[in-house]
């Protein structure tokens, strides 16, 4: 059949074309075959590759470990305890135990025991349903009698002690139907200083003093305040802050309050010239 096609047949060939129809069949076959893309077999996924479930259980595991974390924090909370805890009025056996836990770090035996109260020199100590004035009543139904009598000046008969200017504030104005015609006097640092209350107490004599143990203390040091001629001396004991802390529970008053004892107010408990009492 090549030979009927004659040489103008494969002069009109292009170059590089393939020798025979069947070649060129042949050839073109074979790229058609070679351009096909190749398949590759896609492979199940692998437990391995399985992790977004691993992730999503770590989360929760966090935010437990952050819960537990909140929780513990709470519990450190001494306001928390308080606020859940039935409040107990203050007893003479109270005021005992802290003297000889605040002396026994630099005292001896034989001191703590010269420290020990009577418990002659208590009075009966409030049992929270008392106000202030009915609570004074009770503990002093002499009053005015004693306040007719009372004129020696730079000194007061009774000291009720707080923990700060507010509360005794508070105190003064709830203690109105029992103080009746008696001087009183706030004894705090708030806005006072001492030479002027040292001027008002040399000034007058004095029924009620009111205030804080470290002004008080102080007034004691510098001369302006006698504890000779002083028969009641009551502590603020049961009342709570905002943070629920009574007046002993702040180691700086507690300290203050110590050492005012120190400065007469033992011994005159002593020789049961002065009454303590617990509000």
């Amino acid at each position: 059949m090549a030979d009927d096609l004659g040489d103008d047949w494969w002069e009109n060939q292009p170059a590089g074309a393939a020798s025979s129809p069947e070649a060129s069949a042949g050839e073109g076959g074979g790229d058609v075959e070679m351009m096909q893309p190749e398949t590759t077999p896609v492979s199940a996924p692998s437990e391995k590759t399985k992790q977004p479930k691993e992730c999503f259980l770590v989360q929760p595991k966090e935010a437990n470990e952050d819960t537990t974390k909140t929780r513990k924090r709470k519990k450190k909370k001494i306001t928390d305890i308080l606020a859940k805890s039935e409040p107990k009025p203050g007893t003479p056996e109270d005021l005992q135990k802290l003297m000889k836990d605040y002396y026994s770090s630099n005292r001896s035996v034989i001191e703590l025991e010269e420290l020990k109260l009577p418990d002659s020199c208590f009075l009966k100590a409030n049992d929270l349903t008392h106000s202030l004035s009915s609570y004074l009543k009770e503990i002093c139904p002499k009053w005015a009698k004693l306040r007719k009598n009372h004129t020696e000046k730079k000194s007061v008969l009774m000291l009720i002690i707080c923990s700060s200017a507010v509360r005794a504030l508070e105190l003064i104005r709830s203690m109105t139907s029992f103080r009746g015609d008696s001087k009183v006097m706030k004894l705090f640092a708030k806005h006072i200083k001492v030479r002027e209350q040292v001027k008002l107490l040399e000034k007058r004599a004095v029924h009620l003093g009111v205030g804080t143990p470290g002004r008080i203390k102080e007034l004691v040091k510098q001369g302006g305040l006698n504890l000779n001629p002083l028969k009641f001396l009551v502590f603020d004991w049961n009342w709570r802050d905002q943070k629920l802390r009574r007046m002993m529970d702040i180691p700086e008053i507690r300290k203050e309050v110590f050492e005012l004892l120190e400065t007469g107010v033992l011994s005159l408990c002593k020789s049961e010239s002065l009454k303590l009492g617990l509000f």
